[in-house]
């Protein structure tokens, strides 16, 4: 098993026989998505309606990844930015590892029967939550991310918990690592990241990447690409409009606004839910800045997640106003007195 830490791929554990890549939680949002749908292929057809108006970013900017279920006819959901999924491949590559699995690091942990798993290393903290989903943080961040969450139990390990959450801490059961990673919900490996089955020898592929330079030098491919294209998307089309015709017959299939029908069909997260995701891209987004902004309290109502911190450097509300920016994420920022910043993010 490996891990992506410092631009590059180390091996932390040479006696998980699977060949697992671990990538860090904070560039992936994971949801519990409702897909009442019967086969896998639908679900997959359904999924970016499903998901669209819980992402900060356009849709086809991300890669969306399916897992296991963790309800009834609910989903455990992967979205990762496809710059992110690149520099991800790059790496597993260079280390040797290309036909990796590629794994969020959070969904190592037991799912606890209720509240939270933790494990604290390295100044950040990793959390699965009870729906089957997880999310990682700085560790400044958890007191205020658990409060904010209604103090749910924990069972932790690695580092001690916070002294705040010490009271509540309990073992994790009994579980190698080996049987957890045999377990995962997930791959991020699908679609157009789907893990090659066999390597070609060195010769062949050298020969097939001249022979593919060769060809994309002729315009033809490209109006041939865009074509494969267009097609793509009219039977895509046609499937979905066959899916709603079975499963939803007294929605129309024609017109204009026919996706808007489908996106209305789709069940919606109620605020309930909202919580951890955003936590989630708030925390990733912040991340970098790292200990130097202190979080005091937090708080989440509505779709909005408000977060009172401090700094003792000077201009840090640019920074995180910045940070949440290039993440995408909404959110107001606003200096106060004495190195506070006070954040406010928005869900969609």
């Amino acid at each position: 098993m490996w891990a992506v830490a410092g631009g590059g791929a180390i091996l932390v554990d040479g006696a998980v026989a699977a060949t697992t890549l671990l990538v860090p939680s904070e560039s992936v949002l994971l949801l519990g998505v409702d897909l009442p749908l019967p086969t896998r292929a639908k679900r997959l057809a359904a999924l970016p309606f499903a998901v669209e108006d819980r992402i900060a970013d356009p849709i086809d900017a991300v890669h969306l990844a399916l897992g296991d279920a963790v309800g009834e006819r609910r989903y455990l959901v992967a979205v990762v930015r496809h710059g992110v999924m690149a520099e991800w491949l790059a790496i597993a590559e260079a280390a040797g590892i290309g036909t990796a699995a590629f794994l969020p690091d959070a969904l190592v942990l037991p799912v606890p029967v209720e509240g939270w798993s933790v494990e604290v290393a390295g100044g950040r903290a990793l959390v699965r939550v009870a729906d089957g989903t997880g999310f990682a943080l700085p560790l400044a961040m958890l007191v205020p991310a658990w409060e904010a969450a209604g103090r749910p139990k924990v069972q932790a390990s690695g580092d001690p918990l916070p002294h705040a959450m010490a009271g509540d801490g309990v073992a994790f059961p009994a579980e190698t690592l080996a049987d957890r990673i045999a377990a995962a919900p997930i791959d991020l490996r699908q679609g157009g990241y789907a893990r090659r089955r066999t390597a070609w020898p060195s010769t062949t592929r050298k020969v097939a990447m001249i022979l593919g330079a060769a060809a994309l030098a002729h315009g033809v491919i490209a109006v041939a690409d865009t074509l494969m294209l267009q097609r793509i998307a009219e039977r895509r089309h046609d499937a979905l409009q066959q899916l709603v015709a079975t499963t939803a017959p007294s929605v129309p299939t024609g017109g204009d606004d026919f996706m808007v029908r489908v996106a209305d069909l789709l069940p919606r997260p109620t605020g309930t839910n909202r919580f951890v995701p955003l936590l989630s891209r708030v925390a990733g987004a912040l991340n970098p800045i790292g200990p130097v902004l202190v979080v005091r309290t937090m708080t989440f109502e509505g779709n909005a997640l408000t977060i009172e911190c401090e700094s003792p450097e000077t201009g840090m509300a640019d920074r995180v106003r910045a940070a949440l920016a290039t993440a995408g994420v909404v959110a107001q920022v606003v200096a106060a007195p004495g190195g506070g910043v006070r954040i406010v993010a928005r869900g969609a």
